[in-house]
């Protein structure tokens, strides 16, 4: 499977910058990406951060792993964290 992989960065609540990228199906719109990214910035206790275009940006096409493919599959995206995510 080929993902599309968002480069993302959103302050966080304590002004901190969490870093991640937000891996999708390479036909899933922005629009669907930002909702992704908010979904997972509620389940890391960080609802209600701005995230738009400014945070989140399309960064290329890249071949999944299997297990990124597989949450792909049972939940629309997958997210590596990076920087500032716990």
């Amino acid at each position: 499977m080929k993902v599309a992989v968002w480069d993302t960065y959103v302050t966080r609540k304590d002004g901190k910058i969490m870093h991640f990228d937000i891996l999708v199906d390479e036909n899933v719109d922005a629009e669907k990406v930002y909702d992704y990214g908010k979904k997972y910035l509620k389940s890391v206790e960080q609802e209600g951060q701005d995230l738009s275009s400014k945070e989140c940006r399309f960064c290329h096409i890249d071949k999944a792993p299997v297990e990124v493919e597989n949450q792909i599959r049972a939940n629309g995206f997958s997210i590596i964290e990076m920087e500032n995510c716990n």
